[in-house]
């Protein structure tokens, strides 16, 4: 397991990528790890436009990143002072071959996580963690290589309506009618514990899940010299409109 980081959305993608490939030759254990996007960022989908996705000008003018996954899935907005994001890496063989029950084992781990905070959860198929009836976390995931790569988020109290401005969506849909009935639908920790745990707090309860789904001890270690090197090699293409816009 890595240490909480707090980076910006491309060396974060690219540290998701290198430890896939890295674990794929071998050079990688499995690995878990959590960390916060700096600056505020929207991430699309592998085979998304993100022209139909994004509003790009409101993204320039707020200051918020954006970056294409190599998972698929819809367009996220990954708020700084809002949410956790979570990453599993792991050996193909070590996870259901049926993508369902894969989801199933790894969000087993943030039903636990959220269960130690205080709050009743459960999986949903395909990819989503409700509680009280409510998405609380949704993920992605990527098998290549041989290994698997499922990252998702961790709600703890996001800016719903700055989402709405920055995806691209009619505008009766940020209207404070259709912004009501999203928070029919999805939900945060803050709002389900009426208060607002740490970073750390969430962490901590989130490994401790996880240990219990999986049924693994977690061993904490800095991210090695190789992975950081290939992660560091990675993060340009990330941070390329050739990649970003890619059709």
């Amino acid at each position: 397991m890595l240490p909480l980081r707090v980076d910006d959305a491309f060396t974060s993608m690219a540290i998701d990528e290198a430890l896939l490939k890295l674990n794929a030759e071998g050079k990688s254990p499995n690995t878990i790890r959590f960390w916060r996007w700096l600056p505020s960022t929207i991430s699309i989908g592998c085979f998304q436009s993100v022209e139909r996705e994004v509003e790009l000008e409101v993204a320039k003018r707020y200051g918020v990143d954006v970056v294409r996954r190599i998972t698929g899935g819809g367009a996220v907005f990954h708020d700084h002072g809002g949410e956790l994001t979570y990453s599993v890496v792991c050996k193909q063989g070590d996870v259901p071959d049926d993508i369902i029950e894969s989801y199933r084992l790894i969000c087993g781990g943030l039903v636990h996580g959220f269960e130690r905070l205080g709050l009743r959860a459960e999986f949903k198929p395909v990819n989503d963690v409700i509680g009280n009836r409510k998405k609380i976390s949704g993920s992605a995931q990527t098998r290549r290589w041989g290994s698997v790569l499922q990252h998702g988020t961790i709600l703890i109290d996001p800016d719903i309506r700055r989402m709405f401005e920055l995806l691209r969506v009619s505008p009766e849909k940020i209207s404070d009618k259709f912004i009501a009935s999203i928070y029919e639908r999805v939900t945060s920790l803050k709002r389900e514990l009426d208060k607002k745990p740490s970073f750390d707090e969430v962490a901590a309860a989130m490994r401790a899940g996880f240990e219990q789904a999986l049924e693994v001890t977690l061993v904490e270690g800095n991210p090695t010299a190789e992975e950081m090197k290939l992660a560091t090699k990675l993060k340009p293409k990330y941070a390329s409109d050739e990649w970003t816009k890619k059709k």
